[in-house]
């Protein structure tokens, strides 16, 4: 099977990710919290109250400026499962039903936490770095559990850093994303900067005593 996580190294160096949007005009306040309003969707309690609670976890880490390192997404991984620590995982892993493996090489963590390392990059868009972080926890498929509940996190807590809230996040979280897809990779920052727009717009218009007075 190919190796999906060697494919999207190769393609994560050919989006332009300076370019694919501009930054964003913080802070962008919301009339809602998006994330949690998803995270809330569905029957099983256990995994919501896990899934809030490490969102708080990382709402406080983008309050504090605490650093993106794995140290850090392994806290959250282990706050998403409930359990005491989690490790990087030993082998190969699958995900899409078999469909889509990720290897294990000898450098595949410090590739990780190289790739994390550059989520503190300013130059690039905030929108940019946090479809980018998304898509590293993908594709990395760093632990046996829980990436993709991971990846969401990380994508907020890039953006809660920069002062951007959003009120919708569906769209973003429920799309099945591809590792050999760079227009994809760049469609997915639209996607995050389109919706922080439109989330700015509609706590213009909400009824909220905090927003500036409009004629």
């Amino acid at each position: 099977m190919p190796d999906q996580l060697t494919t999207w190294q190769q393609v994560r160096e050919q989006v332009p990710w300076r370019d694919v949007v501009p930054h964003l005009q913080t802070p962008v306040p919301a009339a809602r919290d998006g994330f949690t309003a998803h995270a809330t969707i569905g029957e099983d309690r256990r995994r919501q109250s896990l899934l809030l609670a490490a969102y708080a976890d990382a709402r406080y880490a983008a309050r504090t400026g605490a650093d993106l390192t794995p140290d850090l997404t392994a806290h959250w991984n282990g706050m998403l499962r409930g359990i005491p620590a989690a490790y990087f995982r030993g082998g190969p892993a699958f995900a899409k039903n078999g469909r889509d493996r990720y290897g294990l090489h000898a450098d595949t963590q410090q590739r990780y936490a190289s790739c994390l390392s550059e989520a503190a990059d300013q130059t690039i868009p905030v929108a940019a770095r946090a479809a980018r972080a998304y898509l590293d926890v993908a594709f990395f498929h760093p632990y046996d559990d829980g990436n993709a509940r991971l990846g969401g996190l990380l994508l907020h807590y890039l953006l809660l850093r920069a002062g951007v809230e959003l009120d919708e996040v569906r769209p973003i979280l429920t799309t099945i994303r591809r590792a050999d897809d760079p227009q994809g990779a760049a469609d997915l920052a639209r996607l995050i900067h389109g919706i922080a727009i439109a989330t700015h717009r509609r706590w213009l218009r909400s009824p909220n005593p905090d927003r500036p007075a409009t004629s």
